[in-house]
């Protein structure tokens, strides 16, 4: 087994043969198996064991276990003590994951102290065909069926190529023994289940279904790369970032794809995913929101983190924003507005008339303080420079085009008698605009 394990490690280029290895090492059959070929093979190795403190006197006895293991074979072994259920409850997660979280975060934080190359883990081609069959059950796209990875960072399996059967007639020739976790042995959770019932079943109808059902993963792996080359193609050619509009709060950028466009692709549902789940958007979102390209502007779609419009004809996605608090404008000055813009605030004796979209002149005489700065909101209404009759800002918007995603955060400037002064980034109110009587002017101006 060991050769097939070497040839395995060679084509994925797992290991360095001069760096320091960590060995995760359970004490179960294939974390021993594990640390055994790396040893044969001549790489140096370092074991780590965490005892999760879950399962009482087995706990203890795996660690026991381990421990005269690594000292038959001469191989330094750290070990680390978990209140596991206290984490969970703390964190407010599954045990299941509660483990997980410790086990990986202490592997990683050991070995930046040790100066490690790589996490090993002894996850095998049962394991991964299990992974599979979870993923596919639960309903997955293309890289959910390709199985576990050789390599995730640090983290590194060089058993994936061999059988639970090859590990242990493996341990077996050796006169090697292991510790079983009674835990596995109980049909409670989804993986036990598919190891206990459901593969060894599909043995039963064909001996190597496992086998062959690795290697279709193998097969998808390699379609999944030209998948992936094909829709990073098509994300560098749809999307593009979008920069905020002059008078908007919320300052951050977001990103637009032209629905035309979308629509001839070979699936605009698969491109969605890939472009939206980055962004917390489900699968079940995704289908609507593919389903709906055709519907009228207007609609959208939340993720924890994310909003997606369809606006006219385009898509933009762009981070949830929360309307800030109003500003009050107590006297001229400086001042700042949601930390990435500044207004101020001033009065001319010279009279002019600004042309700037950033800057917005008004007779002083008409206006009083103190004035606020806020985002629109419903039934606003002001009356355009250059209009006799008001117009509500919402039709206004819509009428110069602008995105939903820019209307959400869209600036006014209001006087005291809550009257809108300045729609930031358009237009002033006719009512306050500068005439011949005009003695002094309010410049308001983005900074």
């Amino acid at each position: 087994m060991w050769s097939k394990v070497a040839e395995f490690i060679r084509k994925h280029q797992l290991l360095s043969c001069d760096g320091l290895h960590i060995v995760a090492l359970s004490g179960g059959a294939d974390s021993v198996a594990l640390l055994l070929v790396l040893k044969r093979l001549g790489y140096r190795i370092e074991a780590i064991h965490c005892n999760f403190r879950l399962r009482g006197e087995e706990s203890d006895r795996d660690e026991d276990f381990v421990c005269q293991l690594c000292e038959m074979q001469n191989v330094p072994i750290h070990r680390v003590h978990f209140d596991t259920r206290e984490y969970a409850a703390l964190h407010k997660v599954s045990v299941e994951m509660a483990a997980r979280e410790l086990r990986y975060c202490y592997f990683e934080q050991l070995r930046q102290d040790l100066g490690a190359e790589t996490i090993c883990v002894a996850h095998h081609r049962d394991d991964a065909v299990e992974t599979l069959l979870m993923n596919l059950m639960n309903g997955t796209g293309i890289h959910g069926l390709t199985g576990i990875r050789p390599k995730n960072g640090a983290v590194v399996r060089p058993l994936l190529g061999v059988s639970r059967a090859e590990i242990e007639n493996y341990l077996h020739s050796m006169g090697q023994n292991y510790v079983t976790d009674s835990t596995n042995m109980v049909d409670d959770v989804l993986r036990n289940r598919i190891r206990l019932h459901l593969i060894p079943l599909m043995h039963q109808i064909l001996p190597k279904s496992s086998e062959n059902i690795a290697k279709t993963a193998g097969y998808i792996k390699e379609a999944e790369a030209v998948y992936e080359d094909a829709i990073q193609s098509e994300r560098s050619q749809m999307v593009k970032p979008i920069q905020p509009a002059v008078g908007t709060s919320d300052q951050r950028s977001a990103e637009i794809v032209k629905i035309a466009c979308l629509q001839t692709l070979p699936s605009s549902e698969c491109f969605l995913f890939e472009w939206l789940r980055p962004f917390g958007f489900t699968s079940a979102q995704i289908l609507q929101i593919n389903e709906s390209l055709d519907v009228s502007s207007g609609k959208s779609f939340s993720s924890a983190t994310h909003v997606l419009y369809i606006d006219r004809s385009e898509l933009i996605v762009a981070p949830s924003y929360q309307p800030p608090s109003r500003l009050i404008i107590p006297e001229e000055g400086v001042y700042p507005y949601q930390g990435t813009i500044k207004i101020r605030f001033s009065v001319e004796k010279d009279i002019f008339i600004s042309k700037s979209d950033n800057c917005a002149t008004i007779d002083k005489e008409k206006i009083k303080f103190p004035l606020v700065v806020r985002t629109i909101q419903s039934g606003d209404r002001f009356t355009p420079f250059g209009m006799n009759g008001s117009k509500l800002v919402s039709d206004y918007l819509t009428d110069k085009k602008a995105s939903l995603w820019a209307k959400r955060s869209q600036l006014v400037v209001i006087d005291a008698c809550g009257n809108i002064l300045w729609l930031v980034g358009h237009r002033i109110d006719h009512h306050f605009r500068i005439t011949p009587a005009t003695k002094s002017v309010l410049k308001i101006e983005l900074l």
